[in-house]
């Protein structure tokens, strides 16, 4: 797969073989921009459409040499209707109000983060996380990234935390309470995310990669149209 024009000069960096965080028996392989340069909002979104992806302060790619199950997703906007399941989320929530702030640390959005972080990565590398490094996974200071608050009454229920890029935007992380399944917030997060893109007048909200064994990522082709990253180009997915 070849990188992007502007993104030739940046440096690359491979990280050695280590387990894969999604599928249990697999050994991943990760490619990092050089973590000391910090990419204008041009080059991150270049990087992002030839399938690359921000963590914290680092920009990243798989790269593993024997498997190609992680596949960028993204979703044309202005293509976009929702289904059924997404009017009958939409109503679910109706009582639920959209803020935006600027990135920065919240001791209200932390609690929720610890709770949902708890509740659905227990034993994983992400419990227990301390204002430090909650801030270090979900902000770059190089970045523009805005926090959209959902609050039902005055109740805090979710943050979707997303990036601007030139023609997209693109969703780093969503948290919610874990005691509201029934809302589908995280499903909620992703269809305001799309109104969001259209109304900027942006072509593309990119969710990140799909992997077909993975059943936590199913979601991601609910929403349709969607286009995959693969061998080096976008693809409408096949109905």
């Amino acid at each position: 797969m070849t990188e992007p024009p502007r993104a030739q000069s940046l440096g690359f960096f491979t990280t050695p073989p280590h387990d894969c965080g999604y599928l249990s028996d697999r050994r991943a392989v990760t490619l990092f921009v050089d973590p000391r340069i910090r990419p204008d909002r041009t080059t991150y979104s270049l990087l992002s459409q030839h399938g690359f992806r921000r963590s914290g302060g680092h920009v990243y790619r798989p790269k593993c040499p024997a498997c190609e199950a992680c596949v960028p997703i993204r979703i044309p906007v202005e293509d976009f209707k929702p289904r059924r399941t997404h009017r009958r989320n939409l109503r679910l929530n109706a009582d639920v109000s959209t803020t935006s702030r600027q990135a920065g640390f919240d001791p209200e959005h932390f609690r929720l983060y610890r709770r949902y972080i708890s509740a659905r990565h227990s034993g994983g590398g992400m419990e227990n996380p301390d204002p430090d490094t909650y801030m270090d996974f979900l902000t770059a200071n190089w970045a523009t990234t805005t926090f959209y608050e959902f609050h039902r009454g005055k109740d805090l229920v979710a943050v979707a935390v997303v990036d601007h890029l030139d023609d997209a935007l693109s969703a780093v992380y969503t948290f919610f309470d874990p005691d509201l399944p029934s809302l589908g917030l995280g499903r909620f997060a992703i269809l305001r995310e799309i109104e969001i893109t259209r109304a900027a007048g942006l072509k593309w909200l990119y969710l990140g990669y799909w992997i077909a064994e993975c059943r936590k990522m199913a979601y991601k082709t609910d929403f349709v149209p969607h286009q995959y990253f693969v061998n080096g180009t976008w693809r409408d997915a096949m109905p």
